[in-house]
């Protein structure tokens, strides 16, 4: 699909929004190359930013129906032969988080090695994969297969791929200024669109350009977290609901100057993957914002003990160094991410990312946590 001249909202029901700037920031030639070998159509500009919705009762309404969701991994054969015995090397980064895959291609994988891919990611929660050959149009397919594919009102994308968007922060420092004490965006813990009636499942990330120091990416595994708690205390926020904020915000259309105002959804404190059936801590620092049913003090005291569980219990994480055309796939129901920049900017990072929407997150409390499902202490 060719990109749009004018820009127009991800809905057609949207009748008022605002033409968002027009970039003329320079590609790097790395992320360039890839582009035009996909037949990118460059010459409206780089990159196409839709029509941004002003009022949040219509950015509540996108996407806003419940629909079925099929997980790929549930349906994977449990051994994952196909996808392991394809691979050169299979390395895993720590004891409870983080894989790399080496020897494959992402966009020559069969369904059936797609389907244990789905589940290799929801038992060791990211998935990393170097010198991929993979354009912007096979990492959309590839992000189809996982589920619906989230096309967001008001983040660049690629032109004419609408749902894979940009993730360059060179580009974000246009809009927000960072620097060393506050570098801002991806730089903190947080999971990816929480605020969604189906949140985000799967995210695959491809970094085409890199700095050569510094630029990690670094993943906390939501299994882990939740057994880092007493029993007794997981008892306190088991069938809990926190309420989630989206990360960017709109007008309310009865009162446009009370200003700006995010998009709440209501969704489990805990939850459980529907390939393993493991509970899942699922806050994160950025946007959750309070636990349904508890005072604010309450409140706040109980959600910063769990963000502290996540973010400083350094034996759940996995810090990876990137090198140029590398993908992450992660799964956003059982992990937070944060970004470092300690490059400060020094040097080119772009890649593209493609978020696969997944199931309504749900509680059972009768599912087990990741260590008693491979019979490990979680007491």
């Amino acid at each position: 699909m060719a990109p749009s001249a004018i820009a127009e909202p991800i809905d057609s029901r949207i009748k008022d929004f605002v033409i968002q700037k027009k970039d003329t920031l320079p590609l790097p030639k790395e992320a360039r190359a890839r582009l035009e070998r996909a037949g990118i159509d460059l010459s409206n500009g780089y990159p196409e930013r839709p029509a941004k919705p002003l009022y949040l009762d219509d950015a509540i309404n996108i996407r806003n129906v419940d629909r079925e969701h099929v997980d790929a991994g549930a349906r994977a054969d449990k051994s994952k032969s196909s996808l392991l015995s394809a691979a050169k090397e299979v390395i895993h980064l720590t004891s409870h988080i983080g894989t790399e895959i080496v020897g494959l291609q992402l966009k020559d994988l069969t369904d059936q090695q797609k389907d244990e891919l789905a589940l290799l990611i929801a038992e060791r929660s990211v998935v990393f994969f170097r010198d991929q050959d993979i354009s912007p149009q096979q990492q959309k397919s590839l992000g189809e297969y996982y589920g619906e594919v989230e096309v967001h009102p008001q983040v660049p994308h690629v032109p004419g791929v609408a749902g894979v968007t940009i993730i360059w922060p060179a580009l974000q420092a246009t809009e927000r200024a960072a620097s060393f004490r506050n570098p801002g965006g991806a730089s903190r813990w947080h999971t990816d669109l929480v605020h969604e009636k189906h949140p985000a499942g799967i995210t695959h990330l491809h970094n085409d350009t890199v700095p050569s120091i510094g630029g990690d990416t670094l993943w906390a595994s939501g299994y882990a977290a939740y057994s880092k708690l007493s029993p007794d205390f997981r008892k306190i926020i088991d069938g809990k609901k926190a309420i989630y904020s989206s990360a960017h915000t709109y007008l309310d259309r009865n009162d446009p100057n009370a200003g700006p105002k995010y998009i709440e959804r209501i969704h489990p404190l805990v939850r459980v993957h529907p390939a393993t059936g493991w509970k899942s801590l699922f806050v994160n620092r950025a946007m959750t914002k309070s636990i349904v049913g508890l005072d604010k003090a309450e409140s706040d005291l109980i959600l910063n003990y769990l963000y502290d569980v996540y973010e400083k219990n350094v034996d759940i994480q996995v810090r990876f160094k990137w090198t140029p055309r590398t993908s992450a796939l992660w799964d956003n129901r059982i992990t937070i991410h944060n970004a470092s920049w300690d490059y400060e900017g020094t040097e080119p990072r772009h890649g593209t990312r493609v978020t696969s929407l997944a199931e309504k997150p749900y509680f059972d409390p009768d599912a087990p946590t990741r260590r008693q499902a491979l019979g490990l202490s979680d007491d």
